[in-house]
């Protein structure tokens, strides 16, 4: 099993970027395959990694992810090939299609048939990385532009057909296409005991491509924190978790809620989104299943966090994420070198 970290994200400030950059630094000295670079609201997944490759030789650089809405398909290719180039081939390019509430209210653009576009994106992007011109006709894109002056360009720079796309999605019918077009999958809201929740989707879309689940990357993971107190650990984490099922997404459209209910916790679902949505937030924290938490996260001391890297491992992930937690930037490192050599036990046995 190979692991990743991830950086990045809607509250990261000057000081948090100098000691993110560190952990990452640190991360490729333990042996970490794989940064994710978050995207939301806050930093771009991008400026990140070209600052990251300078200062890196080794660990590979992900898009986690690059948002569909916020860039055309060329820009998103010249993007991703330009930093292949100046890493040295070490970038990964993480595709999704993000929630109504960041495409619509902040990207101003609509949200509606969320997989075709992304379809048809991706279409356009190997396009670009096999050197072809990018002529296109679908129902989201169509290039050139119909009655402008446009004509069909190719990227002026050499084709790169090797970069790999992962893809982030929850729904039935996107972990499908998952299965049948991408290298890799950007898994979250991951049960590892209710696995097939959304693997099963995956390797259907795979089989029907002539593939297997094992030709797609299956990364996925949690926070990782170290302690004898199983209450104290998980109050830590279980805001998160409840911002994921009542705020990440509309009351209508919840990627992460319904791929929570699918995993079989679909009452504390339904209820914590309520809770959120009704501005009811301690209640809703408090209505957050232990197990849910427990079971989406590395908690407790090495005998219990090795039982959940095993459990990863034995639902299909291939690439472990792994959140360090602590105070300070030590701690950090501290952690996910723990978490590190537990890794590296699980894998010897």
């Amino acid at each position: 099993m190979q692991t990743a970290i991830g950086v990045g994200g809607a509250a990261s400030g000057r000081e948090d970027w100098r000691q993110q950059v560190d952990l990452v630094r640190e991360a490729e000295r333990l042996g970490v395959d794989f940064v994710w670079s978050a995207e939301a609201w806050g930093q771009d997944c991008l400026t990140t990694l070209a600052y990251l490759a300078a200062v890196t030789e080794r660990i590979r650089l992900a898009t986690g992810i690059m948002q569909v809405s916020a860039r055309a398909p060329s820009m998103a290719a010249m993007s991703a090939m330009t930093l292949s180039t100046i890493s040295g081939g070490r970038f990964v390019l993480g595709l999704g299609v993000s929630g109504p509430q960041v495409v619509e209210g902040l990207n101003g653009q609509p949200f509606a048939r969320p997989l075709e576009r992304l379809r048809e994106y991706v279409d356009i992007v190997r396009l670009a990385f096999a050197g072809e011109k990018l002529q296109y006709e679908g129902n989201q894109y169509v290039l050139p532009r119909p009655g402008g002056e446009g004509k069909a360009l190719r990227l002026a720079q050499p084709a790169d057909d090797r970069i790999p796309i992962y893809l982030a999605t929850l729904g039935p019918k996107a972990l499908e296409y998952t299965g049948q077009a991408a290298d890799g999958w950007v898994g979250t809201s991951f049960v590892p005991e209710a696995g097939d929740a959304l693997l099963a989707s995956i390797r259907r879309g795979a089989e029907a491509a002539g593939r297997s689940l094992a030709d797609v990357d299956i990364q996925a993971g949690g926070a990782v924190r170290f302690g004898d107190d199983p209450a104290e650990l998980m109050s830590h984490h279980r805001p998160g978790v409840a911002f994921s099922l009542g705020a990440m997404g509309s009351p209508r459209t919840n990627f992460y809620n319904d791929a929570y209910q699918r995993a079989g916790f679909e009452e504390a679902c339904v209820r914590v989104q309520q809770l959120w949505v009704e501005g009811k937030r301690d209640e809703a924290v408090a209505a957050v299943p232990d197990e849910l938490v427990l079971q989406t996260n590395l908690l407790g001391d090495d005998a219990a966090v090795k039982a959940r890297i095993r459990a990863y491992r034995d639902a299909g992930v291939n690439t472990l994420r792994l959140g360090p937690t602590g105070r300070t930037l030590d701690e950090r490192v501290a952690c996910l070198g723990r978490a590190m050599d537990l890794v590296k036990e699980v894998n010897a046995e």
